[in-house]
């Protein structure tokens, strides 16, 4: 049951859920927020620990109320002076398990109740993109992303097999709830990267966090962090790297990710934090500090609360009519030639990655047919 869980309910009001669970052992730990369609109503979550093993689940949990934007926590005082009214204290809450279908009503403690169904995200399979039908080799690559024009509206992401879906690293290891991971996780990789770093990062400053995440981002910590670039040969680069000789099948294929990173930020709002009181993927540009890496590969990212980015950015594109995201597969026995030109471009392991390892892995991109 781990994993994020989202579906409408209806009742005495309308809305979604969210549910984000992460396997403990004996238990499913994590949150459940409510989001009522009434975009002025404070977003709700309540804190779950749940038994494994069980088909149906009777449990009472705390209605805590968060800000929208912030993902601030609300209580008493500060909801009754931002949200005037009557709001619930906790609810009694019923659920029937399926394999991928969690049907579920609750009553609240102000006699309010809503009932409906959550589908289990469907992050963990192949991906559903269909790539661009007229750009099928590293030719054809070349001449289209030389004809986007505009500079600094697209970014890109390069990734070693066509079939994996669009997915941050920290949701690929299976767990979701970020307020876990930015309660638990970053306090622990302070504790750990600020005696390695020369910037001491105040994590209560939005640009220093930003800046903190992307830096265990780049050095391999699961965080939900896209990372993106703003030049389509450096993303090439990052699709073709891993790929060897047994790889090179008929029918293997890379792809190349395009982000409109500008249309996206005119039409969708940015979260202030990872986890807000919305569902968001946020275009960043962190600061590269002490992160050396961010420049040469000129960096940006998305940062987002969802498992299953893929299909999220699918329902925008279709319900604002508009393409947010195209894919280009590039047949993966164009390597060779691929990584000679992008080393005549300058962009190479030592280019990417300053130091002793970056320099290692071009010299053994030039002197092993691997």
């Amino acid at each position: 049951m781990n994993g994020q869980w989202i579906g409408l309910y209806a009742g005495t009001n309308a809305g979604f859920v969210v549910a984000d669970l992460d396997d403990a052992g004996t238990s499913y730990v994590g949150e459940i927020f409510v989001y009522d369609d009434n975009a002025g109503a404070p977003r709700i979550l309540s804190r779950l620990d749940l038994p494994k093993g069980q088909s149906r689940l009777s449990f009472r949990g705390d209605a805590i109320h968060m800000e929208r934007n912030s993902g601030e926590f609300l209580y008493q005082g500060d909801l009754a002076k931002r949200f005037p009214g009557v709001h619930p204290s906790y609810s009694d809450a019923e659920w029937d398990i399926g394999p991928h279908q969690i049907a579920f009503k609750w009553t609240t403690d102000i006699g309010t109740h809503r009932a409906g169904q959550m589908q289990k995200s469907f992050g963990h399979t192949p991906s559903l993109l269909v790539p661009l039908h007229n750009v099928n080799s590293w030719n054809e690559f070349k001449a289209f992303v030389l004809g986007l024009g505009e500079p600094y509206r697209f970014a890109f992401r390069g990734q070693g097999d066509n079939t994996w879906r669009l997915r941050t690293a920290f949701h690929r290891t299976g767990r979701a709830s970020l307020l876990r991971f930015m309660s638990q996780d970053i306090p622990a990789l302070y504790r750990h990267l600020s005696g390695l770093t020369t910037h001491h990062f105040d994590l209560s400053n939005a640009l220093d966090y930003a800046a903190f995440l992307n830096l265990a981002q780049h050095h391999g910590y699961p965080t939900p962090i896209l990372d993106r670039t703003w030049s389509p040969f450096v993303a090439a680069y990052f699709a073709f790297r891993h790929v060897r000789k047994s790889d090179m099948t008929e029918d293997r294929r890379v792809r190349v990710l395009i982000l409109d990173a500008k249309q996206w930020n005119i039409d969708f709002q940015r979260a202030e934090v990872p986890m807000p009181g919305f569902l968001h993927m946020t275009v960043l540009e962190p600061l590269a500090t002490d992160n050396p890496r961010a420049i040469p590969q000129q960096s940006i990212s998305t940062i987002t609360n969802i498992d299953d980015l893929e299909h999220y950015i699918s329902t925008r594109a279709t319900a604002a009519r508009k393409t947010y995201l195209s894919a280009i597969d590039i047949p993966a026995s164009e390597r060779r030639t691929v990584m000679q030109e992008l080393a005549l471009m300058g962009i190479t392991a030592g280019s990417l990655f300053p130091g002793l390892e970056g320099a290692c892995l071009q010299l053994k991109e030039r002197f092993f047919d691997l």
